[in-house]
């Protein structure tokens, strides 16, 4: 089972219908046991980063999450999710993330003609090739986000270009991350959900 963690991010009912598409068996919970006991977990997201966190620190989520991915459960962070897997944003104070993955997450620079927040259809360059990325490259997803992942360039799978470099997909281990939206991104983001869920089930076979 995946499972959504649920910890009042909105659009989660998106990203269930789009795991539907694809064949997920999931359900959106913020039980600690579903989370520990999850085949994969996705952490979904929209919104400021300080709030988002807060929210899991007082449902207990944080170190929940932290356990899950020590004890190899995939997951995959979307848009707020994977800018939570960082060590800390500067979205209005600094505030420390989940820690999953080195960076911090900064505010992208305002250029003319560059609006903030990025948003609309993007394309995709691929800098790493992995489980998620393979033959992803000049494809287009959907993109809604103020704020960038800082991260190494060993983490850094694709980026776009807008007002900068911006990070798309980022991994370290089993821990990714998609800063578009999978589920508003048409054939290709149920395409990116689809091999998450391979990956979650190479991994359960593994096991």
């Amino acid at each position: 089972m995946m499972i959504v963690i649920d910890y009042d991010a909105g659009n989660t009912a998106n990203v269930l219908r789009a795991l539907d598409k694809v064949g997920v068996s999931a359900k959106l919970s913020r039980d600690k046991e579903d989370i520990l006991q999850a085949d994969g977990l996705i952490l979904p997201g929209v919104g400021a980063f300080p709030a988002a966190m807060e929210r899991l620190s007082d449902w207990g989520l944080v170190e929940v999450i932290k356990q899950a991915v020590a004890q190899g459960t995939p997951l995959l962070g979307i848009c707020l999710g994977m800018q939570l897997l960082l060590d800390e944003s500067l979205e209005h104070r600094p505030t420390k993330g989940l820690g999953l993955i080195a960076g911090t997450c900064r505010l992208i620079p305002e250029k003319a003609g560059y609006p903030v927040p990025h948003m609309g259809w993007n394309q995709l360059a691929i800098q790493q090739d992995n489980a998620l990325t393979r033959d992803l490259d000049g494809q287009s997803v959907y993109f809604v986000h103020s704020y960038y992942t800082d991260v190494a360039p060993e983490f850094l799978n694709a980026t776009s270009q807008y007002s900068m470099e911006v990070p798309a997909m980022i991994s370290r281990g089993k821990v990714y991350g998609a800063q578009f939206h999978p589920e508003k991104s048409g054939e290709v983001g149920l395409m990116i959900l689809k091999r998450f869920k391979e990956v979650v089930d190479a991994n359960f076979t593994s096991d």
